[in-house]
């Protein structure tokens, strides 16, 4: 007869694996950005379906921007260069002598993302502009300095009045 000698199954200690796989957490957490995207800052204005009325709009009071396939910007029908585009919206709002100006702005489905948004900051930058000097011309202080009152009057002076089109293909079709 012989005994059998029962042997003991070594275990693994996995005492120290929590702690192991917290610190990779909290090491990929601490390497990885986190970064949120930022959108384009715009003022909608309130939903009112009562009040959905079309508008006659006087073609002198309108600028049309216009972004086609290959990202060549258009002012008014001809091409331009982002510089010209937002110098020629500083001059198309401040010879407005009311705030019923608009901008038009119409893009291709296959417009790029950077070009569009070059786009949108040369209009920005002319209402800025615009501000800026209305600020220092009346108040003797930059836009960014202005006090609430001042604000809202050099923002009602110079409202953002964008207006997007649906995005088309090359041809007209949207």
């Amino acid at each position: 007869m012989i005994k059998h000698r029962h042997r003991a199954i070594p275990e693994l200690n996995t005492t120290s694996t929590a702690d192991i796989s917290f610190m990779l957490l909290v090491f990929f957490l601490v390497t990885s950005s986190m970064t949120s995207d930022k959108g384009l800052g715009r003022k909608l204005p309130p939903i009112d379906e009562h009040q959905q009325e079309q508008r006659d709009v006087n073609r002198s009071n309108v600028l049309e921007v216009k972004l086609d396939a290959n990202d060549i910007l258009y002012c008014d029908g001809q091409q331009v260069n982002h510089q010209q585009l937002q110098q020629q919206v500083e001059n198309f709002v401040a010879s407005r002598q009311t705030n019923r100006h608009i901008i038009a702005v119409k893009t291709d489905r296959h417009t790029t993302y950077n070009a569009y948004f070059e786009m949108q900051n040369a209009i920005v930058g002319a209402y800025r502009n615009l501000r800026n000097k209305m600020a220092l011309k009346q108040f003797g202080h930059p836009f960014n300095q202005c006090s609430q009152t001042e604000h809202d009057a050099i923002v009602t002076r110079y409202p953002q009045r964008i207006s997007e089109g649906i995005p088309t293909e090359e041809g007209g079709e949207p």
